[in-house]
């Protein structure tokens, strides 16, 4: 039997300090700019705040972007524009550098560690340090059988959690989460369709490279009769991602909730992270607290399961290459609301005396208002 009590999350995660976030919205206040004409970046920056449990709120100094990456066999439908199988070799292209994310993160001095979950590949072929959390080669086809074992899910999950606890202790301030998954947009669809109980059709997107009519139709089925196996087991978070999810989507919704439970804001990039923060959002209804969302990818089952959670997109670029590219592009303006809110000078006090004149009336040196010493004629 599992020793894993995914209940003990519930009590685990805390909100942000609420009382720290009142104390930012005063200091807010009192700050030269009014209050909302910085639009968003004022909640920016008393989210981080409560985050940091610190007025003024501290610099983000030591973001990183964290890569969960996997192959889902369920790609061997046809339902991507890319290859089943395919997913290690976008890793491969990340790790050289030329990929989105690589760019992104030269130009903003940001760490990338990607994690090896399932990818469809020799491990041999890449660095130790990527597929050492490795769960399987390959998740299961989840229109036919599940994509994990029980115990797969566990160990996956766990990977998620421990990679959590290593980058809080290495004392990451803030992480940009993303995914490199070829078929991954296809499981999220399942779990979002599962647990906001819609159609596939509703949930169904045309992915980073965008598919074809034909392509579509695919996965749309895909997605239709996978939602049919994960509808009974909705009330196990750990079977459901056993049954429709992937080692590597298990690993993010361990990743999302330690997070929360080690107070370590997380950026949400995509439809694969926000489908995992839903599930998250089912083990511990306080975790989302801890989330932002980046940017809206235009994939709607990431809409569907950002507004179940509360999540409002900070930007609308239009990005949707995944690979946390679009995340990263939400960094700056992070960074930008944490310094405003923490540099801008704040008023004046309205009962200080201006330093020139004394109580009384008198000016200094003990003249009269009209000009003439006391005594003087």
């Amino acid at each position: 039997m599992s020793s894993l009590n995914l209940d003990d999350f519930t009590d685990l995660i805390e909100r942000p300090d609420g009382g720290v976030r009142r104390d930012a919205e005063a200091r807010r206040e009192r700050q030269i700019v009014p209050p909302g004409a910085l639009g968003r970046l004022d909640d920016l920056g008393e989210w981080l705040a409560a985050a940091q449990s610190a007025v003024p709120v501290r610099p983000v100094e030591q973001p990183r972007v964290v890569l969960f990456a996997g192959d889902h066999g369920v790609a061997e439908l046809g339902v991507s524009a890319r290859p089943a199988g395919g997913a290690g070799e976008l890793v491969r292209e990340i790790l050289e550098g030329g990929r989105p994310v690589s760019v992104l993160a030269r130009r903003l001095g940001v760490p990338v560690r990607i994690v090896d979950m399932a990818l469809d590949c020799d491990p041999q072929s890449l660095p130790e340090a990527v597929v050492r959390h490795r769960v399987r080669r390959g998740s299961g086809r989840i229109d036919i059988e599940d994509a994990l074992t029980p115990e797969e899910a566990e160990a996956a999950f766990r990977a998620g959690v421990a990679v959590a606890d290593e980058e809080a202790d290495s004392g990451t301030d803030l992480v940009v989460l993303g995914d490199v998954s070829v078929g991954g947009t296809t499981a999220a669809g399942v779990l979002v369709a599962a647990l906001c109980g819609t159609d596939a059709s509703v949930v169904t997107g045309r992915g980073g490279v965008a598919i074809d009519d034909l392509t579509w139709m695919r996965k749309c089925a895909a997605i239709r009769d996978a939602l049919r196996r994960a509808r009974p087991v909705l009330g196990d978070q750990l079977q459901l991602l056993a049954t429709v999810g992937g080692a590597d989507l298990a690993a993010i919704t361990g990743f999302l909730l330690q997070s929360a439970v080690r107070k370590m804001p997380v950026v949400l990039d995509g439809v694969v992270v926000a489908a995992c923060a839903l599930v998250g959002q089912r083990i511990a209804f306080r975790a989302p607290d801890w989330w932002l969302a980046a940017h809206d990818s235009g994939e709607p089952g990431q809409a569907k399961a950002l507004d179940r959670m509360a999540l409002e997109p900070l930007l609308d670029p239009g990005v949707k290459v995944g690979e946390g590219a679009g995340g990263l592009l939400a960094l700056p303006l992070v960074q930008a609301a944490a310094a405003l809110a923490a540099e801008l000078p704040e008023k004046p006090k309205a009962s200080e005396a201006p330093d020139d004149e004394e109580p009384g009336g008198e000016a200094p040196g003990g003249e009269a208002p009209g000009g003439e010493a006391p005594g003087q004629e």
